[in-house]
């Protein structure tokens, strides 16, 4: 029920360099100051902002502000040009209108994380691969929402044998029955064709303001929901008849040795990162 598109159309856009960062006044604090009818300078206390406003600013104890520069999506405009860059293809080729993006990270059959930026119009889920060092769209899947007729939400769960197991929660969009598809679909790791997907919020929620909208897995939700229940009303078609059910229970995720999810998830393969510099 899915298509994925072809992207020629898309070319690499270059990001305008960031001006330098200039000092607060926080950070202007004057060294030393002198005491009246003395030539002894005096040392001056020098304030620091209070551990309370620190962890307002970086409510996850485990986010260290430098590590989101390695992800390309947090550099000034990439996630704009990108949004940008999609809203244009949409319109140019569907005429639908955008209700809403998300940042997320879909995890599939193989436990294999994946950067996508999530999108909803009035008709269809478009989940898009886009390239964040290149700024250009590298793959787009639409998902008609009629054909969408169950999603879970729930902790992620493995069988009892698998090695390489994850934590949290996430969600998972049905368009078709996994049981009918062929055994070489279901385990083969790069198989684009499995009738589901399957989501969590991405790593970069806690930088920002802007990225903790974009990357709140609820706030996708209470989009997707209403939007496939009005589509389903409004559908003429004979479609599935049974209409959209959301249920809460366990995602289930097979995977048993892991081998290829862990080297990949550990070391990002799935993210537009900065991977450092390499030579001698």
């Amino acid at each position: 029920m899915s298509r994925i598109g072809s992207f020629e159309g898309f070319q690499p856009v270059s990001l305008k360099q960031e001006e330098d960062d200039k000092p607060s006044e926080t950070d202007q604090l004057s060294m030393e100051e002198r005491e009246p009818d003395t030539e002894v300078p005096v040392p001056k206390q020098i304030s620091r902002l209070p551990s309370v406003i620190e962890s307002a600013l970086y409510p996850n104890p485990y986010h260290k502000p430098y590590l989101s520069r390695k992800y390309f999506v947090t550099r000034p405009g990439a996630i704009e040009t990108a949004v940008e860059d999609l809203k244009g293809h949409i319109t140019k080729t569907s005429g639908e209108t955008i209700q809403g993006f998300w940042l997320l990270t879909e995890i599939d059959h193989w436990n294999n994380e994946k950067e996508r930026i999530l999108l909803i119009t009035d008709k269809t889920l478009l989940i898009c691969k886009y390239d964040f060092i290149m700024l250009c769209c590298v793959q787009l899947q639409w998902i008609p929402l009629t054909a969408v007729y169950r999603i879970c939400l729930g902790k992620f769960s493995f069988p009892a044998m698998s090695l390489d197991k994850r934590q949290g929660e996430g969600l998972r969009i049905y368009w078709g029955s996994p049981e009918q598809q062929p055994l070489l679909v279901r385990w083969n790791p790069w198989s684009t064709e499995m009738p589901y997907a399957t989501f969590t919020e991405h790593p970069m929620k806690y930088t920002s303001e802007k990225f903790f909208e974009i990357c709140k897995l609820s706030g996708f939700t209470s989009k997707l929901v209403p939007a496939i229940q009005n589509t389903h009303r409004n559908s003429t078609g004979s479609g599935r008849g049974k209409g959209l059910t959301v249920l809460t229970e366990p995602i289930l995720i097979e995977t048993y040795t892991g081998l290829m999810s862990f080297i990949g998830n550990r070391n990002k393969l799935g993210y537009s990162l900065a991977r450092g510099s390499i030579g001698f």
